[in-house]
């Protein structure tokens, strides 16, 4: 199967084959749900590269996240670098820019996201508290948005329209996921010392991030439903794209749902310990798109008049 991925994807080279396979056995270990519903729910001709944008994107994080504001800044600068040089020399020592570059090369609207999330990542090494819902919106836009559309715009409808739709559509629904993570890493954020969930909303409800209480289990609430707004208008993302993309992307929806649901579920607990989906539940869903995909593939098999 992956063998067969990579011929589609167009990756023939012996080098870059095992390259890639490297950065599918990276994402395989850091998500592996994540993994599995790529694995299961995407057409084979964009796995590989949406293996390399993910490893990409996990890579840069990991790279950017240890450290003082000053530690941070300078490591992001040095990663900016050794990016930009390997698109203009086509090649790299690192083989995870070696795949970033292929991919981009076959498709050149990536080149333009990582561009993007390179330059967001200035607000992510820089930012200690999120202010309100307005400076957030300034986080998801300069940030999260572009690293989600770093795999999402392998995805995106070709027509204009559409394209506006699905654009659209991302930005509600990683505005909503952004939430979800700060109330799910609230505690470690909070030993971290650097939380973003928005402050005006925590003095709003008198809430003390660092213990359960009424206040807490007030603001988790608050958050949580402004995310399901966001979450409810993204459910048409799936019906601008091309069917073959539709499975994994009621997929992933659907597991926002379940991560909202398990933060309500925590409320206030959120302060001594993280949330998550439910694995059961994750894995119901998968096996239920994973089956449409089946019978659409069936139904597009048949030559008319079967």
């Amino acid at each position: 199967m992956w063998k067969r991925a990579l011929d589609r994807a167009g990756v023939r080279e012996p080098r870059l084959r095992q390259d890639y396979t490297e950065q599918r056995r990276a994402v395989r270990r850091f998500a592996p749900a994540e993994y599995a519903a790529a694995r299961l729910l995407l057409p084979a001709t964009l796995l590989p590269h949406v293996m390399a944008a993910v490893a990409f994107m996990h890579d840069t994080d990991g790279r950017i996240d240890r450290g003082a504001p000053e530690e941070r800044t300078a490591a992001l600068a040095q990663w900016d670098g050794l990016v930009q040089k390997a698109f203009v020399e086509g090649d790299s020592a690192l083989p995870g820019l070696r795949c970033l570059v292929r991919t981009a090369e076959l498709h050149p609207e990536v080149r333009v996201h990582v561009d993007a999330f390179l330059r967001g990542c200035e607000r992510e090494v820089a930012w200690q508290t999120i202010a309100d819902d307005e400076e957030l919106e300034q986080y998801v836009r300069a940030y999260s948005l572009p690293a989600l559309m770093l795999t999402a715009c392998l995805l995106a409808p070709a027509d204009a329209p559409a394209r506006l739709v699905f654009t659209d559509g991302c930005h509600r629904l990683i505005r909503a996921m952004q939430r979800f993570d700060f109330l799910e890493d609230l505690s470690e954020d909070v030993r971290a010392g650097r939380t973003g969930v928005p402050a005006d909303a925590v003095a709003r409800h008198g809430a003390d991030l660092s213990r359960p209480g009424a206040g807490l289990g007030r603001l988790v609430a608050e958050q949580a439903d402004r995310a399901a707004t966001d979450l409810a208008a993204a459910a048409s993302l799936p019906n601008v794209v091309n069917p073959s993309y539709r499975p994994f992307l009621r997929a992933l929806i659907g597991v926002q749902h379940l991560r909202l649901d398990a933060v309500r579920r925590a409320g206030a607990s959120l302060a001594t310990r993280t949330s998550g989906p439910p694995a059961p539940a994750a894995a119901l869903l998968l096996l239920r798109e994973t089956g449409a995909r089946a019978r659409q593939g069936l139904r597009s098999s048949k030559k008319p008049g079967d």
